[in-house]
């Protein structure tokens, strides 16, 4: 068991992670938590556009994405981003980080090909459950008509009785 914790806390700490938002305060707090977590190879880039550049010259491993941001929305760029043929890493895995908990929201970045979506707020500990789940299950990106990203996780349930205003989605 000790192994497991040691390879994984090994791989965060080779990791490298950019943080794309346009609120410095939102990045600065993303960078601590993704310190609490290990890593230790964190960029920024203070918009959509700067974020794309980076993508290109980093090659990060994870993208950490803000949804609102002038200019370039994080649903716009995760649609550039996800251009086989057209960007050069198309399948970097894509952390949405967002303020958003409409249903539509969420089932937005699925269609746009988010791996993971995250509310704001954040904790340390729910930012390290959805890099692991990227690092220990990644999904296989497939082409399907116009998508192309992760393979979808199956819906397992919607339960309104639980809805705190938000829904509560489980995948499997």
């Amino acid at each position: 068991m000790a192994s497991l914790a040691y390879q994984l806390a090994r791989q965060l700490q080779q990791l490298s992670v950019l943080v794309v938002d346009d609120d410095p305060d939102m990045r600065k707090v993303a960078r601590s938590l993704l310190q609490v977590c290990g890593v230790t190879k964190i960029h920024e880039a203070k918009d959509g556009i700067s974020g794309l550049e980076a993508i290109c010259t980093l090659l990060p491993d994870i993208v950490i994405l803000d949804w609102e941001m002038p200019s370039l929305n994080g649903a716009d760029f995760v649609r550039i981003v996800r251009s086989p043929g057209k960007f050069p890493l198309p399948a970097v895995p894509i952390i949405m980080l967002t303020g958003h908990s409409e249903r539509t929201r969420i089932v937005e970045a699925v269609q746009v090909g988010v791996h993971e979506y995250l509310l704001k707020p954040i904790s340390s500990t729910a930012l390290l459950a959805r890099i692991v789940t990227i690092l220990a299950k990644p999904r296989p990106m497939i082409q399907r008509g116009e998508y192309y990203g992760p393979e979808p996780r199956k819906l397992a349930a919607y339960k309104p009785e639980f809805d705190p205003g938000f829904g509560t989605l489980a995948f499997v």
